[in-house]
């Protein structure tokens, strides 16, 4: 499994998936048959959202009645697709509503790709271009209209820079704040770790973002969200998302049978434990990429929602770990465990769908184990 190798089979799956997505594309679109409703994907809740902020009524966008409509207005017949993400997030769905909606799409999902793909690069060299894009989840983010490529970009910057521009890092992790849950474990790596300056700029800059959203928007839209969240719990606690698509511990635990409540229970056992390693690796000052890599692959098991497009923080920690291999080599056996993760991150939603076989969980299981192995804080 050489360099060379990897950017051959690299090359071909990404030639692979991007067949494969256009004909999905093609096919929503009525090529190959009758067509579907092209919104069969996550995007029209953002522009929704954007397009209620801009009428001037942004609390309206945690009215399932009103965002619904709102969905429906953009054009077609689509299911419903829900809006749980926090005011922050309305400042970036705001600008993209003022474009077309397919504009608004492309967009969105072509910049957000680009800044994970160079932050990749940043992180494991140019090498890295083509096994960063040939990652299954880019294609499940992109085809779906999801965010996850800019919290990718945003943590791999973020942990990219945390030494060297601390006030940079912390303001890129405060950033996060638009995806809340996903920076459960940022200020316990950084007090941990003793970085103070990116700590403060972390709150500083969710203050400040915090108080855009109010002085642009009043408060009523922080009090809808508050409300909007035991919505999401219940959404999000019962078979409403499909159960083949989560790749957290809770996620398994549901699809191996288990209840809401047990799996929640499961789920934040997973999370105490992921929590004090992550704190463990910080504060031991263990090299920086282990550190980047246990603290995003911790975050993915450390929170209850995480579906298969959120792996492609997955592939930040691969780049990760593939940096610190660079300098101090690979350990026996560590190549084909990454390989594995790519596999993995392939079939997560058919293991899930056809088996129910949680598939996606152990890709940030494995990134942990590696990155602790590395550490030698595992044998």
């Amino acid at each position: 499994m050489t360099s060379g190798r990897v950017i051959v089979l690299s090359a071909v799956a990404l030639a692979v998936q991007t067949i494969l997505l256009a004909s999905v594309v093609a096919w929503e679109f009525g090529v190959f048959g009758p067509s579907r409703s092209p919104f069969v994907s996550d995007f029209p809740s953002f522009y929704a959202a954007g397009s209620l902020a801009l009428q001037g009524l942004p609390e309206l966008a945690y009215d399932e009645t009103a965002h619904w409509f709102a969905e429906q207005a953009i054009g077609g017949e689509g299911p419903y697709v829900y809006f749980f993400y926090p005011p922050p997030f309305l400042l970036l769905c705001a600008p993209l509503a003022l474009l077309p909606y397919w504009v608004a799409f492309g967009l969105f999902e072509a910049a957000s790709l680009a800044a994970y793909t160079y932050v990749a690069c940043r992180i494991a060299g140019p090498k890295w271009c083509l096994p960063a894009l040939a990652f299954p989840a880019v294609f499940w983010c992109a085809g779906l209209g999801q965010n996850s490529f800019l919290t990718a970009a945003l943590f791999g910057a973020a942990t990219l820079l945390v030494d060297r521009r601390p006030i940079g890092s912390g303001a890129l992790f405060g950033l996060l704040c638009y995806k809340p849950h996903f920076g459960l474990l940022v200020p316990i790596a950084l007090a941990a770790g003793g970085h103070w300056r990116a700590f403060f700029a972390t709150g500083a800059t969710l203050c400040g973002v915090i108080g855009a959203t109010v002085g642009l928007f009043g408060f009523e839209p922080w009090l809808r969200y508050t409300e909007a969240l035991s919505a999401a719990a219940r959404v999000y606690g019962s078979d409403t998302i499909l159960l083949a698509g989560y790749v957290s511990p809770f996620g398994a635990a549901r699809l191996a049978g288990m209840a809401a409540g047990e799996a929640m229970t499961l789920q934040l056992l997973v999370s105490l434990a992921t929590a004090a390693i992550v704190a463990r690796v910080w504060q031991q000052k263990t090299r920086q990429p282990l550190r980047a890599a246990v603290l995003i692959g911790g975050t993915l098991l450390s929170v209850p929602v995480a579906l298969l497009y959120d792996l492609t923080l997955v592939s930040i920690c691969i780049a990760w770990l593939v940096r610190d291999a660079a300098g101090y080599g690979f350990l026996p056996g560590e190549k084909w465990l990454l390989t594995i993760i790519y596999l993995l991150a392939f079939i997560t939603l058919g293991a899930g769908w056809l088996l129910h076989d949680p598939a996606g969980v152990f890709a940030p299981a494995i990134i942990l184990g590696v990155s602790l192995r590395r550490a030698k804080m595992l044998v």
